[in-house]
């Protein structure tokens, strides 16, 4: 049996607690990602999917429940323990690209390596190889101005996944796209993942994007089900 990269339990997060605008989000969630696995989360805007998401990655805390990554349990632990551990394990991609605008497509990928102690020769060398898996390696030298909206996003996807993590968290990675540019670039995304063997948890609005992976599940009333 593959090893559980991802375990959440029983997560409950409210906002605006006791307040007349307070808004339940997660009533109980429970998620285990394997190995090697990719799972859509689908929901509509608003369900909480992004919270989920920011727990699994340790951004946000929850109310109760727990957070295991690698079978580490999360709870309790200190703000370093948890940025070294999301700087180590995790991965991010959001719908929108956030590259640093003053920095190359080869040099954003590397500078979260160069922050993981890796030397600049390895980072260069490294982010050169994942930018030439998703076809972008011609664009290196480019500022995220000078590439496309479809570009941009692949370099973040590299960016991502620059320090190897273990998890890749994924919130509308092609939202932003238009539909033959999405379908492209989500391509590409799955190719990185089935190319470095990680784990991905990959919210999305797109249901024939989120049949190409390996598990559909829902966020339906603070509580996550899996796909009919």
């Amino acid at each position: 049996m593959s090893e559980t990269v991802l375990r959440l339990e029983g997560l409950t997060k409210t906002y605006n607690s006791g307040r007349p605008n307070e808004v339940q989000v997660l009533r109980g969630s429970d998620l285990e990602l394997r190995a090697g696995e990719t799972v859509a989360l689908v929901a509509p805007s608003g369900a909480g999917k992004s919270t989920l998401l920011h727990m699994a990655g340790l951004l946000d805390t929850p109310d109760r429940g727990r957070v295991e990554i690698g079978g580490a349990d999360m709870a309790g632990r200190g703000d370093r323990a948890r940025t070294a551990a999301r700087r180590r394990d995790v991965g991010f991609v959001y719908q929108f690209h956030h590259l640093l605008p003053e920095f190359t497509a080869v040099e954003n990928v590397v500078l979260p390596q160069l922050a993981n102690g890796t030397s600049p020769a390895e980072a260069e060398a490294r982010a050169m190889e994942l930018l030439g898996r998703v076809g972008v390696a011609e664009r290196a030298g480019h500022r995220p101005a000078a590439l496309s909206g479809g570009e941009q996003q692949r370099v973040a996807f590299c960016r991502a996944l620059a320090n190897a993590p273990r998890l890749l968290l994924a919130d509308e990675p092609t939202g932003n796209l238009d539909p033959e540019t999405s379908d492209r670039v989500f391509a590409a995304l799955m190719g990185l993942v089935a190319d470095t063997g990680l784990s991905a948890l990959i919210a999305t609005h797109n249901h024939d994007l989120a049949a190409r992976m390996d598990r559909v599940v829902h966020l339906d009333a603070g509580r996550i089900t899996p796909a009919a």
